[in-house]
């Protein structure tokens, strides 16, 4: 990405934007460069935190101590493997046979956290900016994750679980939200797809990390310390200007303009008259609000919620069951963890370039179709075939376009008058799809044919392309601004269309 040093290239123009914000330190320049790296940061762990259940908790093979079936009732101990892990959250409390679903909840634990965290520090965000919310979330992302591995019982373990997953669903809301406020609409997009590869190359360390602490512990403590670093955001990170101006602290949003301007190096002497008179014009104004029933109230409206969401699901779902179902295909683990996240850079650089001269439409249903598809493919395979990995990995690449792009396209459907609510609430069911991840793809232990995983992660995103038929392209559009246009916004573009081919 090149950084505009020229002012004619860094000064946003009237088409692109028009708001004093953009106008005072440029759509994207070095400023902006150096607070998004340091932001993306934050990334890794995240990434860390949600996916690490694939190295605390990999399949394991174990046989009783007392020469008996090893879940026969009358065992006293089990020996476990540890040829690969010397020890994993499995092996340290015995969570086999009728205590297998409790490795399975503590992934549940973390994604019904980052639920509430999203929710919990969103809400403390929209009433105290944004920087103060994510320095709180990074410091108790370290305490919380250090103890885990420490704690010696598993109750303790899954509480601090959930508290740590807290966290990181908070700093993910903040940092996502500080990026989209400071960044010019031009770059937008761009910006908000390139926010997910500090998370795929977070995923990819994964591997790293498990191949050198082969205790749960240890490497617990790796993916956990390193967020030390970030409380340095105390010092680095700015408030959103936005923010700001919208709490009334004029002042302090014209200084933190005035310092990017500087940085852009672009002119500030009338940055602080154009910030009160910006001020002054808003708090005049009076917007109209929307509710969360107007996402369900009309038929359109609802078809297009049902569908957005049904898509998160499959997102959160597909996303965290295949990543973790790779772990479990046989070969190598930590080479299937580094392709699986090593694959999803390119997917997301790809994204970029599809949803722009494809559309939104056709890129999430072709990248829908291509995971739903090599999902599907697995079952035709021998089940101890590296080929069965390699279909999970392209399906993972297709996933990985699907995320960004359901992501953007969510942000374009909905009015402007419940666009937030809109968003908030069809990415939460992403959530709901990654708790149930873990329960589908170990179904396998717990009997289940070796088809049946493959089916569910093959036939979710299916379902998803073909409801994406009923949401509107939304590329190159003027996006509705009230409910009413958002009933027209389909249909007028296919006017347009037909007209264009007439």
């Amino acid at each position: 990405m090149t950084v505009a040093n020229d002012k004619n290239e860094n000064v946003s123009k009237t088409d692109e934007t028009t708001d004093v914000f953009q106008k005072s330190m440029g759509v994207f320049g070095r400023w902006h460069l150096w607070i998004c790296f340091i932001i993306f940061l934050v990334k890794f762990p995240v990434a860390w935190h949600q996916l690490n259940i694939v190295i605390i908790a990999p399949a394991q093979n174990f046989s009783c101590i007392d020469n008996v079936d090893r879940c026969a009732a009358n065992c006293t101990k089990h020996i476990f493997d540890d040829s690969i892990f010397t020890d994993t959250i499995i092996s340290q409390w015995d969570l086999v046979c009728d205590r297998a679903y409790l490795a399975n909840m503590a992934q549940t634990f973390t994604m019904f956290g980052i639920l509430v965290g999203n929710a919990f520090f969103g809400f403390w965000s929209d009433r105290s900016g944004r920087s103060k919310p994510m320095i709180v979330a990074v410091i108790i992302q370290v305490i919380s994750g250090s103890l885990c591995a420490f704690v010696p019982w598993l109750w303790a373990f899954l509480l601090l679980r959930f508290v740590v997953a807290t966290a990181t669903g908070g700093t993910m809301v903040t940092s996502f939200v500080l990026v989209m406020e400071l960044i010019g609409t031009k770059w937008r997009c761009t910006v908000a797809t390139l926010y997910q590869i500090p998370f795929n190359l977070g995923h990819l360390t994964l591997a790293l990390f498990g191949y050198l602490f082969r205790d749960w512990r240890y490497s617990q403590l790796a993916i956990s310390l390193p967020s030390i670093i970030l409380i340095s955001y105390f010092w680095l990170l700015p408030e959103s200007p936005r923010w700001l101006l919208a709490a009334g602290e004029v002042e302090k949003a014209t200084k933190i303009l005035e310092t990017a301007a500087k940085h852009n190096n672009l002119p500030v002497e009338s940055i602080a008259q154009e910030v009160k008179t910006y001020a002054e014009k808003k708090q005049n104004e009076t917007q109209a609000r929307g509710r969360a029933v107007d996402l369900f109230n009309t038929r359109v409206m609802c078809l297009r919620t049902c569908c957005i969401g049904f898509n998160w699901i499959v997102c959160g779902l597909c996303f965290f069951g295949v990543a973790q179902y790779v772990g479990q295909l046989g070969g190598n683990l930590f080479w299937n963890i580094a392709a699986s996240a090593a694959i999803q850079v390119p997917g997301t650089c790809i994204s970029i370039l599809l949803l722009e001269k494809l559309g939104r439409k056709p890129t999430l249903i072709l990248s829908n179709c291509v995971a739903g598809i090599f999902m599907l493919l697995i079952p035709f395979v021998e089940e101890h075939s590296h080929w069965r990995v390699i279909l999970a990995v392209v399906a993972m690449f297709g996933i990985s376009i699907s995320f960004p792009s359901v992501y953007l396209f969510s942000g374009e459907v909905f009015p402007t008058v419940v666009r937030n609510l809109g968003v908030g609430i069809t990415s939460m069911m992403a959530r709901f799809g990654s708790i149930a991840a873990p329960h589908i793809s170990t179904l396998g232990a717990y009997g289940a044919a070796p088809w049946v995983v493959p089916v569910i992660f093959g036939v979710a995103p299916l379902i998803g392309a073909i409801l994406v038929l009923w949401l509107p392209e939304t590329r190159n559009t003027k996006l509705p601004d009230t409910l009413e246009e958002a009933a027209n916004f389909g249909k007028k573009n296919k006017c347009e269309a037909l007209k264009g081919v007439a």
